[in-house]
């Protein structure tokens, strides 16, 4: 018998991903940040990034939170 990965996930991979984004979900609620908003910057941002080491800087609780457009 296979080891069962999670309870929605089908492999560990899915099951981490899951949880990587419940936590940047919930880090941005507990910063006041609107959780829609806050993805959707990243999803803008994102693509664009030429150096990973700032990525730190897009989490939730380091953010410029002027630099996230209201909608």
């Amino acid at each position: 018998m296979a080891p069962v990965a999670g309870l929605f996930a089908d492999t560990m991979a899915g099951a981490r991903a899951s949880a990587n984004l419940c936590s940047l979900i919930e880090t941005a609620k507990a910063n006041d940040i609107e959780p829609w908003r806050y993805l959707s910057h990243l999803f803008e941002v994102l693509p664009m990034l030429q150096n990973p080491e700032v990525l730190e800087g897009l989490l939730p609780q380091h953010i410029d939170r002027g630099a996230i457009q209201p909608r």
